[in-house]
């Protein structure tokens, strides 16, 4: 087999591809499914939704808001201008790696003196934000600035930023097969101004 750096483009991300799969595979092997099961009905019964995130995270967040957005629920992402104040019966969908990001930690704390409940989604229970939650889901990929290796080859915090994305999508489907809305019905919540 030649070299990674013998290899054709094609062979090359055809090579990572499976590195990424492989990686996000193993991850799925060590989540807490009991620790996600229970925000489903954090979800289900908050007046409404919240979703915070910085960079790549937010960025995987903002495509759950927007699921969740068709089934019905009425969600906002933290930053956008249109966004009001959380308050009583709302929930902050918060999303950091780390669990120490100034401005996910300080949007949990806000949403807690509202009172408001704080889920978040990290590499860790022992943190900041973890702190501040009413529920945490670890995925345990690796953190930024873990440059060892050991937990993923990929860069910085892409298999966690990965795994909050797939995650949010499997909680819409979960939570799709039990409003059992049709698909077509969903649809007509698309947004239609592009």
């Amino acid at each position: 087999m030649p070299s990674p750096t013998q290899q054709t483009p094609a062979a090359a991300v055809h090579r990572n591809l499976e590195l990424v799969v492989r990686e996000n595979q193993a991850l799925l092997e060590k989540i807490n499914f009991e620790q996600v099961a229970a925000l489903l009905p954090l979800i289900q019964q908050a007046n409404r939704i919240f979703v915070v995130g910085a960079g790549r995270t937010g960025l995987a967040l903002k495509a759950t808001a927007m699921r969740l957005m068709h089934l019905g629920l009425s969600v906002f992402v933290v930053g956008e201008t249109t966004t009001p104040a959380i308050g009583a019966g709302d929930l902050l969908l918060a999303g950091s790696g780390s669990g120490t990001t100034s401005s996910i930690v300080k949007a949990a704390e806000k949403t807690v003196a509202a009172q408001g409940q704080v889920v978040a989604l990290s590499t860790t229970a022992e943190s900041p934000l973890a702190k501040l939650a009413t529920q945490v889901v670890v995925l345990p990929a690796a953190q930024k600035q873990d440059h060892g290796g050991t937990i993923s080859q990929q860069y910085a915090g892409s298999l966690f930023e990965q795994a909050v994305l797939l995650l949010g999508d499997a909680l819409f489907q979960t939570l799709w097969a039990q409003d059992g809305t049709p698909a077509e019905e969903l649809w007509k919540r698309h947004a239609n101004l592009e």
